[in-house]
């Protein structure tokens, strides 16, 4: 059992195929050249890649207009690529998930195309239409201020189709089961080729009621449910990971009463409330999101991140926390998206200042979940407001100083690789700071191997702690008869703090697995520590016993 539950206490590392390693010199990713940096993404301690779509694509939404499910895009390469990373991939204890893209397709996708063709077609009814313009369709966009409307005419049909995204990724009719058999057709493909489970785009949408005369569609929380069923049969340990960016009150209506629907999801609303926090100081709306989403079946795992493919949307926050954050993180406009969020990576809006990144990241370990890490902020690696929209943090992997970051041999990537100013390749690239023992790089493989030797922060019981600073996070985790402490100040002064964390005799002695400066308790069994800026502490509690055997020696 404890295997089919390898995700509780996982380091899951996100990127993608296209801007990560180029190995045939074309300007593009591929897998060949992902292969050749698994003994990297190992040696960093990643147990899980989880791969941004790579299916057949137009390649207009960075692949999540998918118009072939069962394929690689050519551009990456073909499904024996995939089948050889996959197995080295398994050779080095990484499993690997998978976008899972089903709430919409491309409109280049066949189905689209012959549904558009032929009313009779039987994929007709695998995509939402109506006669005429509904009167809600200048609602409910995803991308406000880009995106315009979520009906358009289709020019052959005459008729027009829903699209909760862009007007190229016409929406499917999930509630048609013949679209719910092609979606487990899909997994089940994906499955046999080596994938331990999916990321699944878009939950809340995919399986909500969709059509014209729908005003306030109704989540069919059955679908989730033969989603988990399906896979379990097929691979016992295989999961889904949700992208469900919803209000706790909903949560364990996706994680399932009994566990019995999505096995993990990310936990947007910590996430947001944490850059409050560090805009802030102020972690008491943190410590109420984490209390909040604290309730979940036993199986089932939240998914911890900081920065990720899109936008850092700000959207749960209320309007006056919002505008904290945007002044403290990203003040211009062109640094803000969809009235929303920020799409910034987190080194540039931190102002590159190391003390607040190793914070940030430290808290990323260190928050109840399972971490998600993206690919280039283990190096703190930079963004490009000049590309358009999301994709100014979509830059390639900086390796090195050669030409084009060691990404590349061609003179014209994907993107353009980050060059010059403080975030070019030439001064954040792997090359060097594999070399630099104080380095970003060096540092997080040492927090990410002091997180595997914390399964209590995967495992265990989440208690936070009252330290009468609002400014200081005091987290303690209890599991099999272990306990971890760690301690966050988000000040940007040092502080004095004064915690007890609790009457048991576990809390009497606090070693720190850091750097070794540890904390033993007063008579009252109170710990008083001296926080400089920005500092962070990971303690595991020696209780009094370990005092009685260090008093012996």
């Amino acid at each position: 059992m404890i295997n089919d539950l390898w995700y509780k206490n996982a380091i899951v590392y996100c990127l993608s195929v296209e801007t990560f390693m180029d190995a045939n010199g074309d300007g593009v990713g591929d897998f060949q050249g992902l292969q050749r940096r698994l003994d990297y993404l190992a040696g960093l301690g990643v147990t899980a890649i989880w791969l941004m779509p790579f299916q057949t694509s137009p390649g207009k939404d960075d692949g999540y207009d998918v118009s072939d499910y069962y394929n690689v895009d050519p551009r990456y390469g073909t499904l024996g690529d995939f089948v050889e990373f996959t197995h080295g991939a398994h050779q080095r204890g990484i499993r690997v998930l998978i976008d899972l893209v089903v709430n919409h397709t491309s409109n280049e996708h066949p189905w689209f195309k012959e549904a558009s063709a032929d009313k009779n077609s039987r994929y007709r009814d695998w995509y939402v239409w109506s006669k005429t313009k509904p009167a809600n369709a200048d609602e409910g966009m995803v991308f406000p201020g880009v995106q315009k409307t979520t009906w358009s005419r289709d020019p052959k049909s005459g008729e027009y189709y829903f699209h909760r995204f862009y007007e190229f990724q016409p929406d499917l009719n999930t509630a048609n089961l013949e679209v719910q058999a092609e979606i487990l057709k899909i997994m089940g493909f994906w499955i046999q080729l080596g994938v331990s489970g999916f990321r699944m785009d878009a939950v809340p949408f995919v399986i909500a009621e969709k059509g014209a005369d729908i005003a306030k569609p109704k989540e069919q929380f059955g679908m989730l449910r033969t989603f988990r069923e399906f896979l379990q049969w097929r691979k016992g340990d295989s999961i889904i990971l949700a992208e469900a960016n919803v209000v706790p009150k909903e949560n364990l209506s996706y994680f399932g009463e009994d566990g019995d629907r999505m096995q993990m999801m990310f936990n947007f609303h910590v996430n947001q409330a944490l850059f409050y926090a560090m805009a802030s100081a102020d972690t008491r709306p943190l410590a109420k999101a984490m209390q909040d989403t604290k309730a979940h079946p036993q199986s089932a795992q939240w998914g911890i991140f900081l920065r990720n493919h899109d936008e850092l949307d700000l959207g749960r926050l209320t309007e006056k926390q919002r505008q904290t954050v945007f002044r403290e993180f990203g003040p211009e406009k062109d640094m803000q998206l969809y009235d929303r969020g920020i799409r910034r990576r987190l080194a540039p809006m931190l102002g590159g200042d190391i003390r607040r990144l190793q914070l940030a990241y430290s808290l990323m370990y260190a928050l109840p979940g399972t971490p998600v890490l993206r690919y280039g902020d283990e190096i703190g690696m930079g963004d490009d407001l000049s590309l358009p929209e999301r994709n100014c943090a979509r830059t390639p992997m900086q390796w090195s100083d050669e030409p084009q970051g060691g990404f590349t041999k061609s003179d014209r990537p994907v993107l353009p690789v980050i060059s010059e100013g403080p975030y070019g390749f030439e001064h954040v690239n792997v090359a060097d700071q594999r070399r630099n023992p104080e380095s970003m790089l060096n540092w997080t493989e040492r927090m990410i191997r002091m997180r595997k030797e914390a399964p209590e922060i995967g495992w265990g019981e989440m208690t936070v702690i009252d330290c009468s600073d609002p400014g200081v996070l005091v987290v303690r985790y209890d599991w099999r008869n272990n306990t971890v402490v760690t301690v966050h100040n988000f000040h940007g002064q040092p502080v004095e703090v004064i915690f007890d964390v609790g009457r048991d005799e576990c809390g009497h002695l606090l070693i720190d697995i850091i750097d070794g400066s540890n904390s033993r308790c007063d008579g009252k069994g109170r710990h008083c520590m001296l926080l400089e800026p920005y500092a962070y502490r990971w303690y595991r509690a020696g209780g009094l016993d370990y005092l009685l055997k260090r008093s012996e020696i």
